[in-house]
């Protein structure tokens, strides 16, 4: 048996096995999804720990600074300035002497600094150390809050390791909440608007819901092996309803369609499982292999994202052959019930394929100039994603309607010893390593990229056998220099300075653990881009037998994410529509996100990929000539891929509306890209390729139909387009 027919055969018996026994598959999905949802109550999850984040150069600095106890402990500041015009020196050193008071008597507060004033004495800045593990900032804005009011002349802020950490994290929960709350109702309007009845409507968005809910349970003792980073959450639920939908949609789609061509329940169902349940296999594999890149970076949050996705894709597709086809049989014709007058009627007057028709038939009629001009198009949409640049996320990513951020961004501007800047860690004998440090901050000096830090730049452990000089830069992090300075003292002013010393030194601290993720990142794309593409082209030409089809789908994928490349570089490094989207562009795109965004959208794009080609296939297999196949078979498949993208592009473009950058820049590339690909892409690109390339696109063997296998003619399809 050929690999295509294990593939078919698998959702078939398994969707007539749930037709036929529909209550044991029903009640089986449920309980499968209260277990695994109970997983995430009964096993704690295993969180990525800090040490999990150390990367190269900046990570043995780091270890080294955690060894000799010289980890900085959480600190907040306090900063005071004029309400308006010029400070009242005498009221800014008078609430600062407030400020101490009052902090000390804080539970958790280990020492309160020395108020210090700015270079031009427009500003004082108290530093306040907290002890290790409180996290409670509750009794330290009060302290602020009360001094606050006793000086109306002043402005008195604070911001700190704890109270920055929990406002981000505040604004990412709102964000995400008000995201599921939006995206819900959409998704089920745009099933409304696919089906025209309620039922039919609810079954992908409840099966992608169950999906979701597993999964989340089953990924607590996963984390054991694969530790659980933060974010992993978010993923789950983006890709999960994504995918989920897509799923039941095809699904759904096909049994409507052969249960119009008035076939039996039963019948639809296993036609739907033959047909729509191989691709289902198919493009929930090419998810997974997608996605299974990301571990390529051994990266720890990369780790994680790959796992929750690939586990979230997996439990929606075996929903998808086994309650789905249940459901369908139990329900049977109810499934088209209660039916929305309006929008039913629509949809029997456009019928399958009305709109899309009309597009594609000036493309099947003039392939080769269809095919010219959208390349056209994708080449120019492209071509801005060469000059990309990318940083890591930093206070210029942050939103401004978060106070805290304003605060730090005022105490980096006034202050630059609480800015960008770079610390050389080294360890040995005790003189050799404070001389070498002495000696390489008074070179630092002298070069351009450095500046006095105002206080002791060298910290010694208690042991004297670790020290850590800190270098202050006159530079925004996300600015082009520091990587220049980065380079400039690891090349030449560390080794010149430690040349002789013995033990060991390491360059660390904040903007160099973005540097090292980035260069990191850049290695490992040109790989991570290598094997998606070729493990996607395998299946491909494994499914489809086919390797010129398995080589179009390549290229055409790789020209989607250069789009969606292009399109990030545009509206976040060159600023289009910052005012629509509303946000200031930083000047570059956040380190993480082309790679994320290259996974997902080559992993959700071959959902319809995969659709389509299997119902030309099966055209083809019914004797159709080349090109009326590729008509026949895109005018099928069109409304289901419309109402696909349409969801997805929804519920990304969604994101694009928050206020975090991070989720603005994902939603914006996702939805963009997934809009150009699913119209110009799949409706113009594809099909005029394989019209041109005519039964050769189908080498080694045109499909045959095979013995047994009963496919329907083309049939009315009542969908809105």
């Amino acid at each position: 048996m050929s690999t295509r027919s294990i593939l078919a055969a698998i959702p078939m018996r398994t969707a007539r096995w749930s037709a036929i026994h529909p209550w044991k598959a029903i009640l089986a999905w449920l309980a499968f999804v209260l277990i695994a949802a109970g997983l995430a109550v009964a096993v704690p999850s295993n969180q990525v720990d800090d040490e999990d984040y150390r990367l190269g150069e900046s990570g043995r600095a780091d270890a080294m600074v955690h060894e000799a106890g010289l980890d900085e402990p959480d600190a907040e500041n306090v900063l005071i300035a004029s309400a308006d015009g010029e400070l009242d020196q005498a009221a800014a050193e008078s609430a600062a002497a407030a400020i101490t008071d009052g902090m000390k008597k804080v539970d958790g507060v280990t020492a309160v600094a020395e108020p210090q004033w700015s270079p031009d004495k427009s500003a004082l800045l108290i530093s306040i150390q907290l002890a290790k593990d409180h996290e409670e900032t509750k009794e330290l804005l009060a302290v602020t809050k009360d001094v606050q009011g006793e000086y109306d002349g002043l402005t008195i802020k604070q911001a700190g390791d704890l109270t920055l950490d929990e406002a981000i994290n505040d604004q990412v929960a709102e964000d995400l909440h008000s995201a599921e709350i939006i995206s819900l109702p959409i998704t089920l309007l745009l099933m409304l608007l696919a089906f025209g009845a309620l039922i039919a409507a609810g079954i992908p968005v409840l099966l992608a819901a169950t999906s979701v809910a597993a999964t989340m349970g089953l990924l607590a003792p996963l984390s054991h092996l694969v530790p659980s980073e933060p974010t992993v959450g978010s993923m789950i639920v983006l890709i999960g309803m994504a995918v989920g939908v897509d799923y039941s949609l095809f699904y759904l789609k096909r049994e409507r369609e052969e249960r119009e061509a008035g076939r039996s329940t039963l019948d639809a169902v296993e036609i739907a499982a033959a047909t729509s349940g191989h691709s289902i296999l198919v493009s929930g594999g090419a998810v997974i292999a997608s996605m299974a890149g990301l571990y390529l970076l051994t990266d720890v949050t990369f780790n994680s994202l790959a796992t929750g996705a690939i586990m979230v894709v997996a439990v929606a597709v075996l929903g998808s052959i086994t309650v789905l086809p249940a459901l369908l049989a139990k329900l049977g014709r109810w499934v088209d019930r209660p039916r929305l007058p309006l929008l039913w009627r629509v949809n029997r007057r456009i019928g399958r394929g009305g709109i899309a028709g009309r597009v594609l038939a000036p493309v099947v009629r003039r392939p080769g100039v269809a095919l010219l001009l959208s390349s056209i198009v994708m080449v120019l949409l492209a071509v801005p994603a060469l000059g990309m640049k990318t940083h890591s996320g930093n206070l210029e990513t942050l939103p401004d309607s978060i106070p805290e951020v304003q605060t730090y961004a005022t105490i980096s501007e006034k202050f630059p010893s609480e800015g960008t800047s770079l610390d050389v860690v080294a360890r040995g004998d005790q003189d050799e390593v404070k001389a070498a440090l002495e000696s390489l901050n008074a070179e630092a000096l002298k070069s351009k990229h450095f500046e006095d830090l105002g206080v002791e730049p060298i910290t010694t452990s208690e042991d004297g056998g670790t020290a850590v000089l800190q270098l202050a830069m006159p530079y925004d992090e996300s600015d082009g220099k520091v990587d220049d300075a980065i380079e400039e003292l690891r090349d030449d002013l560390v080794p010149a300075a430690f040349a002789g010393v013995g033990g060991e030194h390491a360059v660390g601290g904040g903007a160099v653990e973005s540097y090292d993720w980035v260069k990191k990142e850049q290695e490992k794309l040109p790989l991570v881009i290598g094997f998606v593409l070729l493990l996607t082209l395998l299946m491909m030409a494994v499914s489809f037998k086919s390797i010129p089809v398995a080589l179009v789908s390549t290229v055409l994928n790789l020209g989607s994410v250069g789009v969606a490349f292009g399109i990030l570089t545009l509206v976040f490094q060159h600023g289009w529509f910052a005012g629509q989207l509303d946000f200031t562009s930083p000047g570059f795109v956040i380190d993480w996100i082309p790679l994320f965004v290259m996974v997902v959208l080559v992993g959700l794009s071959m959902d319809y990929h995969v659709f389509v080609l299997s119902r030309v296939r099966e055209h083809l297999g019914r004797g159709l000539p080349a090109k009326l196949a590729v008509e026949q078979g895109v005018k099928d498949t069109a409304g289901v891929v419309t109402s696909a993208a349409a969801v997805m592009v929804s519920v990304f473009a969604i994101f694009a509306t928050l206020s975090m950058m991070e989720m603005k820049m994902m939603g914006v590339g996702l939805s963009a890209a997934i809009l150009i690909d699913a119209t110009l892409i799949r409706l113009v690109m594809l099909p005029a390729i394989l019209v041109l390339m005519g039964d050769k696109a189908w080498w080694p063997s045109r499909p045959k139909r095979p013995r047994g296998t009963h496919v329907s003619e083309p049939t009315p399809e009542y969908e809105l387009v």
